[in-house]
């Protein structure tokens, strides 16, 4: 009598043992998965800025998930940012920034000047002004995404944030 054969189940169990050791072991031995990054979308600009020739208006929404970083930056341009959700550790490196908060209409209440060295907690429902010389940094360290709009003159042609080495003077 012949015996059935058992290949099939054997080769598939052999093919799902692979598979979960290719996921758990890169995990067991320090691999990680990459680190999360901020995304912005430019959601409407303008060249035509009357009053400020050679500048480029801009707004947009920039997500940064949890756990995410923004490197060190400036901008060449003033900037309006309003956090809309979650909570972002912002922190200035060199110059100042304001942070308000309140509807602009209606008699903002400035919290405070963030100044360099310093870190704040910028919370839903407040906004920041920052100046081309203000150098700065965030990052998420909460669950959930922070979600920010910005409203940023920029020089025409300019990129919306200029990366900083602070070992080198930031060029303006």
């Amino acid at each position: 009598m012949n015996r059935p054969t058992l290949r099939f189940p054997v080769t598939a169990i052999g093919v799902i043992a692979i598979v979960a050791m290719a996921i758990i072991l890169p995990t067991a031995f320090g691999a990680s998965a990459p680190a999360p990054t901020p995304s912005r979308v430019a959601m409407a600009q303008t060249e035509a800025v009357q009053g400020a020739p050679d500048r480029t208006m801009v707004l947009s929404r920039v997500t940064v998930p949890a756990g995410a970083k923004i490197a060190v930056h400036h901008h060449l341009g003033t900037q309006i940012s309003r956090v809309v959700s979650g909570t972002l550790t912002y922190t200035v490196r060199q110059g100042k920034a304001e942070l308000f908060e309140g509807e602009s209409d209606e008699e903002p209440r400035l919290v405070r000047v963030i100044t360099a060295g310093k870190t704040a907690q910028i919370r839903a429902g407040q906004w920041l002004v920052e100046q081309p010389s203000d150098i700065h940094q965030a990052a998420n360290h909460g669950s959930s995404s922070v979600v920010i709009y910005l409203a940023t003159l920029l020089k025409d042609g300019a990129a919306p944030s200029t990366p900083v080495d602070l070992r080198q003077p930031a060029a303006r």
